[in-house]
């Protein structure tokens, strides 16, 4: 791995950990669900314990006038396959006092949110992703954020989706662009 991306993900001060969507509705559908449990829980008690931001995103649809067509019609497919309901809202890992509930409403953690400009502010250049789905939010969020300017990490045993194999191409798609880490690689960084 590059040396200079090493050493930026290892300066604790510069990097911020993304929790993707761990809504109870995504998680019970996952191929993963302990796996991806197990090390998400890890991360995250790492970055409390080194003072590493942790934000959670969590979906929030727009009023329904308000919502496109488009996202319209992936909320109806979301209900139908997941069995969308306010208790399939609720976090699968709940967030601490300190953690960072960021609503959003696309698959891109920059669009419609203040996530940029909290993240410039703090003097954030590191963002390693976890969470649900891989193919959707994970990854474009991911590349939008490497399009501005950051670095991102896929820690790759802590995302997932309902498919396996859109999950596994989207992170052998991924190892192209960006430092796709196993959860253990990065806790390493972190002592």
């Amino acid at each position: 791995m590059d040396q200079d991306l090493i050493k930026e993900i290892s300066e604790k001060e510069k990097t911020a950990l993304i929790i993707w969507d761990v809504q109870k509705a995504l998680v019970d559908g996952i191929f993963n669900q302990e796996e991806f449990l197990k090390n998400t829980k890890k991360l995250i008690d790492s970055a409390h314990k080194s003072n590493i931001p942790v934000i959670f995103t969590a979906i929030t649809p727009l009023p329904e006038r308000f919502e496109s067509a488009a996202r319209k019609s992936i909320m109806k497919l979301r209900k139908i396959r997941t069995g969308w309901s306010p208790e399939g809202m609720q976090f699968a890992i709940s967030p601490e006092k300190e953690d960072i509930v960021l609503a959003k409403n696309t698959a891109s953690i920059f669009v419609g949110t203040n996530f940029e400009l909290m993240m410039r502010n703090a003097g954030i250049t590191t963002l390693i992703f976890t969470g649900i789905a891989t193919e959707y939010g994970v990854e474009s969020s991911a590349r939008d954020a490497s399009n501005r300017g950051f670095f991102s990490v896929i820690a790759k045993d802590a995302v997932s989706s309902f498919n396996k194999e859109g999950h596994e191409r989207s992170l052998k798609n991924m190892e192209s662009l960006f430092a796709v880490m196993a959860t253990s690689e990065i806790l390493q960084m972190w002592i």
